[in-house]
Parts: C-alpha cells; structure tokens; sequence
C-alpha cells in the first residue's frame, strides 16, 4: 500500500467511528420511539429511515450535495453566518453518512427495544424507577445484542460506501478520499494489484465483522436458551 491508500484507510475509519458515534447519540431515541410509539405517523418515519436501503447512493448523494452547497439551504446558512459550506469537507461526509447508514443503526435498536417485554419495566416502575432509570438500568443491558448489531453494522457499511461519499465529498486527499475511492482510482489506473491489495483488505475485515456478530449472536441464544 502506498502512503496515500494509507492515508485513505485513516480517513475511511475516521469516517466509519464518527458515523457510528452520531448515530448512537441520534438513533437510539428514534429507535426507542418507534418501538414503543402508537402514533400514526411511525409509519412514515419508519419509511423516511429506510429509504437509504433502496434509494440509488447517487441520488441521497446529491441532493446532500444541493443542501450542503453553497447556494443549499444548509451550506448556504452557514456560508451567511460566516461558517464554511459543508460540500467537500470531512463534515460534510459525516452528515451524508449519518443519513445514508441510519437504518443500520436504528433497525437493529428498534427491534431489541421492541423484544424488552413490559413486565420488566412495569417491576421497574413498582420499584419506583423513572423513565431514565428504567432505560439505562432495565432496557440498555436486556438490549445490548442489539446495540452490538446496530454498531457493527453501521460501521462496516460506512467503509463499504461509495456513491455518497464521491457525490458530497469528491475526492481529496487527507479530507474526503476513502478507501472505496482509492479502489475506484487504482482500478481506472489498471493498477488491479493494488485495487486488489485494498478489494481483498475490505472484503476480509467486513467477512470478520459479521462473523464476529453472527457468532456472538449465536452465543447468546445458547447462553439464554
């Protein structure tokens, strides 16, 4: 691997654990309000959410491209506060990120939350628990499977992308070139060996990241059965 593929692989694990820190902050309350909600409206959130799992990247990409931009309705706010744009930055890529990855994390949130009966939180609240303290004492330890899929997976696809990160941050060196791009790049160059050095490095540790979730899944059942 040459420096810049090095420098590559940096910013695509500094984007994936930025990815997936904002997203625990910001999906695990969605999460939890679709779980318990009754509203009518969860099924339009629920839709809003998944919509990155069957939208092209491309078109996520750029309309995040338009709202972060200059003349966007965000970059341009910030351009008239005299902040920056967010198009073609770090930043910009965490924001286009969050969005692309979020049913990732919510998904596997929604249905632990959903899985914690009502009898718990009802011995809970006899006990006199609040609400935070049945959430962190009670809900958080009966669904920390799911917080584990909902990471794992969030980050792993977060390396894996392609067509947002190119839309909304192009291709900078140090700033926005990950390691998908760098791929793309070696791959124009018919340079196939290095394409292939990265292709192989990406495949294998995204094989281990579900193997490690599938087999630390598969142990809790058996631990709990």
């Amino acid at each position: 691997m040459s420096d810049a593929d090095w420098l590559a692989l940096a910013t695509t694990l500094k984007l994936a654990a930025a990815t997936t820190l904002v997203l625990l902050v910001v999906g695990t309350p969605v999460a939890w309000w679709l779980a318990r909600t009754r509203n009518r409206l969860a099924v339009a959130v629920e839709a809003v959410v998944a919509l990155p799992l069957v939208l092209p990247p491309t078109v996520l990409g750029f309309y995040m491209l338009v709202a972060l931009g200059p003349r966007g309705f965000i970059g341009g706010t910030l351009q008239d506060l005299g902040w920056h744009h967010l198009a073609f930055s770090f930043t910009g890529l965490v924001v286009a990120s969050t969005l692309y990855s979020l049913p990732f994390m919510v998904q596997p949130l929604k249905d632990a939350f959903a899985a914690v009966g009502e009898r718990m939180l009802d011995a809970a609240a006899t006990l006199r628990a609040g609400p935070w303290d049945r959430f962190f004492s009670v809900v958080l330890p009966l669904s920390r499977r799911g917080f584990l899929t909902a990471t794992t997976l969030t980050f792993a696809h977060t390396v894996g992308e392609f067509g947002v990160v190119l839309m909304v941050g192009g291709n900078i060196p140090g700033e926005t070139r990950v390691l998908s791009i760098a791929i793309y790049d070696h791959a124009e160059a018919l340079d196939y060996a290095s394409a292939h050095v990265l292709a192989g490095g990406l495949l294998a540790a995204s094989f281990l990241l579900l193997l490690l979730v599938y087999f630390l899944n598969r142990r809790y059942h058996v631990v709990h059965a």
